[in-house]
């Protein structure tokens, strides 16, 4: 079948001849009961836009942001673009629509199998409470790992969503018990990937997708700089 129009044809996705540093600008307060709102210079580039017109291209649909202090992580997404309610299943985490996110508190890239500083989280629009109408937080176990991470305790990991007409917004808090050698004063890089998965619009990455097991192998992730 010959290749679509325009369409380049490549062995490897052009994103995966690259290891990205990003940096990550820091937000204070981290954290409220309301969640974060992030600005404009918290916005993670679009590394796969060097994937375009490559049969690895994918759908951007999501705008994502992430900031940094010393009591964790905060991220911010806006999905939009839908039409359909988004699906969620607090029995079915790795197929729901949602943010997940992978960090590798030591940023070693040079391993392909999880160590117990990486982490791997899911954050859903719904998919809990009564009619599975409330956001939902939990980790998720990385395949293959050598070893895994210390499991989170109930309610350390916080989120709040919003759905709206074309999607939905989603804040999210990981404190820094959560995450294994998270120490911004000793430690100021750290691997970082995510996946915004969604059955109507597809799946968007951050620095390898599909073509890579960007799921499992922290040699696939990006490394991102906590700046201040």
């Amino acid at each position: 079948m010959a290749d679509a129009p325009n369409q380049l044809n490549t062995l490897l996705a052009p994103r995966y001849l690259f290891q990205f540093c990003v940096p990550v600008r820091p937000q204070k307060p981290i954290w409220s009961a309301k969640g974060v709102a992030l600005s404009e210079k918290h916005r993670l580039p679009d590394l796969a836009g060097l994937d375009r017109e490559t049969p690895a291209s994918e759908r951007r649909f999501a705008d994502v942001r992430m900031a940094w202090a010393p009591e964790g992580l905060a991220f911010w997404v806006d999905v939009d673009g839908k039409q359909q309610a988004p699906w969620c299943r607090e029995t079915r985490l790795d197929e729901s629509d949602g943010f997940h996110v992978w960090i590798d508190t030591r940023a070693t890239h040079t391993i392909h199998r999880a160590s117990k500083f990486c982490n791997r989280f899911i954050f859903t629009p719904a998919g809990g409470g009564r009619g599975d109408a409330e956001p939902l937080a939990d980790q998720l176990l990385i395949n293959r790992a050598r070893e895994n991470a210390r499991p989170v305790r109930p309610r350390e990991l916080q989120v709040v969503a919003k759905t709206t007409k074309t999607g939905y917004r989603l804040a999210a808090f990981v404190p820094a018990v959560a995450m294994t050698g998270y120490d911004p004063t000793q430690q100021t890089k750290m691997g970082f990937n995510y996946a915004v998965v969604d059955r109507e619009l597809g799946l968007q990455t951050f620095a390898n997708g599909p073509a890579m097991p960007f799921d499992e192998d922290p040699s696939c992730w990006a490394t991102m700089e906590l700046v201040s």
